[in-house]
């Protein structure tokens, strides 16, 4: 048989509102290849993916059988090459990787190549959506004056986007003050069905993605296949590289029963992602069943969908049923893109059935009539707390802090004039924020509904409470000013802030400072209440040490409160006028009043705000760039500098060499987070990038935020773990990125220990517990370690795209084996590492580790390699994954 006859024997055509689309059939395919019926829908769309792209070299009949005969078993042993329809990007992560692009322009012409060689393949879109600041609050003025300052802030690096706009091939990008990634790709981006025109025919295919944020798989809401990678992932992505990855596990998640009163689609997604933590869903795929879902708003699920990295998963898939081209339909998409969507997802047995039982690896359910209302917190977006709970989870946390021991109950300060008490378990921040629930009109609508009977019974938000509203689109505001509920939202200092992460995203922006002032002074351990997904240590605000995940009407509500100990199920939020307590239930709006409100959602407010959604305001359409294939890099610049990764490159890669006489840079715990090791949020003015930055002539007011910086490698690596929350065991009881130089035994910040033991030609190691590297999906958390000289990672276990993120920037990951741990090894941080055997590496084989000690006695380790596949391999053979493409391109 020779190799493309499969995929030429699939192919067939349907013809749709009088447009002949031809596709690849999977039941045509399955003549050949078997009963494919009971496979997970997202396992079809891989499925259709190399049946498309069979070539007979990257992917080969055995791949397409192998995925089809994963139904007998629900696993397969196989690496595939997958290649997503487009790639979506927000500006955090954007910027740096248009920056690598410039940067490869430049190697490939000074190694004697094109440069326009370097151009992205496939669709590509950056939404520019994390660049915003919560400065000003509370007022009418507030999104004026945030947009303001972000235009004057990041000019430099929207002249940079600009010219990647010109310079680069299918590169649109949608300007700032426009909506989130996310939800602009589900309200507007995302086709459920794709098609283009190949060879002068039409040709239908899924719509898949891959994005340079860990929350794409919000689209798996919309039954589109898509999840975040990092930046240098999607680059190659982009420049036509397949993604390398494993036939996955799919666990099968079944919905049955509706919500009850009262309980909102956070509170089910808190619930699920708890489920799913425990239930251990690493690098797998979880698809949604059920008859439950026939009654689960397409908002919901895209709500469930975009916490799919909280729970761990690689996506969490809804299939295309009625409810989501009812939401196509709303949203403004055309009659024939939903006519064929429905045509082709029946066609190719992609289109959810009642009843559907497909062949899972392992299922776990769910009455959604069992849901409570519920919390996350306070620093894991897993950790679900039931509402009466709260007070007690809050001070179980505070019990566990650092120095902790017996505080004084309340600071008193002075705001407007007024005289305070901040109390320990203030909540100073409540923030309506991130694509998760700002995509959801039921529970925005919930919360203005609440703010309506709040401001009706007298009630008001606690004056140390910064308050804020920053949907994901602007379509948010529309509809709430539609249901008449903005002014009732605006009168508790839920003023539009922007439209953008915000505070999810770290960029809260500054406390009033009497609050700054007291919560220092009197050491008050305060917490952020915010509608988001991302609760990690020091991401929020650096004073703010509890971080709690809620729907948007108990943000309000919280704001109401005031204060984390205070039981919003027993306890009352305040006093009308008359003095009579208001209890959360007597301004709990009902279910009727919800859908009510989310019945004034039109799909004419979808069409107006997208209309023009990549036009921008006259700021954006101002900025003037050249036109060159190169850009015109700044000496002067400290946002965009052209990076050190490419400029030694040579047109062959040299062998790989054992690592010998590693010392350790830092020894680290449970749970490290991306956050931990590369910071988006504050840069402190003492700090080494702070340093940097007012060398260079940046005031302290003007440093941004770390995620605009990440342009500049020079800020990036200095911010590589300065994480102020980061605890080194190296140096016990400091906060910080402190370590020891070794062997000097000087205490010092982990960059200044990095450029010592770089002048001293020593390679460096981290050491970790379990799920090193969890939360977003951020390049610079590899490439920040590889430019301070770490050269291998030794962890319990590793999350899935910060794993593929060190491999894609040359960094050997490494896992203990089961049992061994730097505890049961006793570890200081004193010791120095060989790795032998790298010179013949093989995906997952075990590697020996010598630990020798201070007192010179040794011990081996067989750490196993978690380079997993023969591409990632390839990539790391070559020093990363752009340095591969970059070779292959020469």
């Amino acid at each position: 048989m020779s190799s493309d006859l499969l995929k030429t024997r699939s192919q067939k055509s349907l013809t749709v509102s009088g447009t002949e689309y031809h596709y690849y059939s999977l039941a045509e395919a399955a003549k050949t290849l078997g009963d494919i019926s009971r496979l997970p829908k997202s396992m079809k769309v891989l499925l259709e993916n190399l049946l498309r792209y069979q070539d007979g070299d990257s992917v080969q009949l055995a791949d397409i059988q192998a995925v089809a005969d994963w139904v007998k078993t629900g696993h397969a042993d196989r690496e595939i090459a997958y290649r997503p329809t487009r790639v979506l990007m927000q500006d955090f992560t954007g910027v740096p990787a248009v920056v690598d692009l410039a940067a490869m322009r430049e190697a490939v012409r000074r190694l004697g190549g094109k440069v326009e060689q370097v151009n992205p393949l496939s669709p590509v879109d950056l939404v520019i959506d994390h660049s915003v600041t919560v400065d000003h609050f509370g007022n009418g003025q507030a999104f004026a004056e945030n947009v303001g300052l972000e235009m004057a802030r990041n000019h430099e690096r929207y002249i940079f986007l600009r010219w990647g706009q010109k310079a680069f091939n299918r590169f649109r990008v949608v300007p700032p003050g426009t909506g989130i990634c996310h939800q602009v790709n589900l309200e507007y981006l995302g086709q459920a069905v794709w098609h283009e025109e190949q060879n002068g025919k039409q040709v239908a295919f899924p719509d898949t993605l891959v994005g340079t944020d860990s929350h794409t798989t919000m689209i798996n809401g919309l039954g589109v296949l898509g999840w975040g990678v990092g930046g240098i992932e999607a680059e190659a992505a982009m420049l036509g590289q397949p993604v390398s990855m494993l036939i996955p596990d799919v666990v099968g998640f079944k919905l049955t029963g509706k919500l009850r009163e009262g309980i909102t689609a956070t509170d089910l997604v808190l619930t699920v992602t708890q489920m799913l933590r425990k239930h251990g869903v690493v690098g797998k795929f979880v698809e949604f069943y059920g008859d439950g879902l026939a009654d689960l708003p397409l908002a919901d699920r895209a709500t469930i969908g975009n916490m799919s990295p909280e729970f761990g998963a690689t996506c969490g898939f809804f299939p295309v049923d009625e409810v989501t081209l009812g939401y196509m339909r709303l949203s403004g998409r055309s009659e024939e893109q939903i006519a064929l969507v429905e045509a082709y997802s029946k066609a190719q047995g992609m289109w959810r059935n009642p009843g559907d039982e497909p062949v899972f690896t392992s299922t776990l359910s769910l009455d959604m009539g069992s849901v409570e209302a519920s919390l996350a917190g306070p620093k894991r977006p897993q950790d679900r707390v039931p509402l009466p709970a709260v007070p007690d989870a809050f001070s179980a946390a505070t019990e566990l802090e650092l120095g902790g021991g017996q505080k004084k109950p309340y600071q008193e300060f002075i705001l407007d004039g007024h005289s305070h008490r901040l109390e320990q378990g203030a909540a100073v921040i409540a923030a309506i924020t991130s694509c998760t629930n700002t995509s959801n009109p039921s529970v925005l609508m919930a919360a203005g509904l609440l703010a309506k009977k709040a401001v009706e019974k007298g009630l008001a938000r606690k004056p140390w409470v910064k308050t804020s509203l920053a949907p994901g689109s602007k379509v948010v505001t529309d509809y709430l000013k539609s249901a008449g509920l903005m002014p009732y939202l605006e009168q508790l200092g839920f003023n539009l802030v922007g439209y953008g992460c915000t505070t999810c995203i770290g960029n809260s922006g500054p406390l009033p400072d009497p609050i700054e002032k007291a919560i220092k002074d009197g050491d008050i351990t305060v917490g952020a209440v915010l509608s988001g997904n991302r609760n990690f240590e020091g991401r929020i605000h650096p004073l703010v040490k509890t971080n709690w995940l809620a729907s948007p009407p108990l943000v309000v509500a919280y704001a109401l409160a005031g204060n984390m100990k205070v039981n919003l199920a027993n306890d009352a939020l305040g006093s009308d006028p008359q003095g009579n307590p208001v209890y959360l239930k007597d301004i709990w709006p009902s279910g009727k009043e919800i859908a009510d409100a989310v019945e004034m959602v039109k799909t004419d407010m979808f069409r107006k705000e997208y209309a023009e959604v990549f036009n921008g305001d006259a700021d954006w359409q101002a900025i003037q760039v050249q036109g060159s294939a190169t850009y015109p890099w700044q000496d002067d610049s400290t946002y965009i500098r052209h990076p050190p990764f490419f400029s030694a490159m040579k047109a062959k890669p040299d062998p790989v060499q054992d690592i010998r006489g590693a010392r350790v840079l830092a020894m680290l715990g449970d749970s490290v987070t991306t956050d931990h090791i590369s910071p988006a949020g504050n840069i402190k003015a003492d700090s080494p990038a702070g340093r940097y930055l007012q060398e260079h002539g940046v005031a302290r007011a003007d440093f941004n935020s770390y995620g605009s910086r990440r342009g500049n490698h020079e800020v990036m690596m200095r911010g590589t773990f300065a994480n102020i929350r980061i605890r080194n065991e190296m140096v016990p009881g400091v906060e910080g990125g402190i370590t020891r130089h070794i062997p000097s035994g000087e205490q010092m910040e982990i960059y200044d220990a990095s450029m010592r033991y770089q002048k001293e030609n020593v390679p460096l190691a981290v050491i970790a517990g379990k799920e090193y590297g969890s939360g977003s999906s951020r390049d610079w958390a590899a490439k920040g370690p590889r430019l301070l000289g770490v050269r291998v990672v030794i962890a319990e276990s590793f999350e899935r795209i910060h794993r593929s993120n060190l491999i894609g920037m040359g960094i050997l990951p490494l896992e203990f084996p089961a049992g061994v741990t730097r505890k049961t090894l006793a570890l200081t941080g004193e010791e120095t590492l060989d790795i032998r055997g790298l010179q013949n590496l093989k995906p997952g084989q075990s590697v020996d580790v010598t630990i020798t000690r201070a007192d010179g006695t040794t011990v081996t380790v067989p750490a196993r390699c978690r380079i997993d596949t023969g591409n990632e391999l390839t990539y790391f053979e070559n020093d990363g994954i752009l340095h591969y493409v970059i070779r292959k391109m020469l």
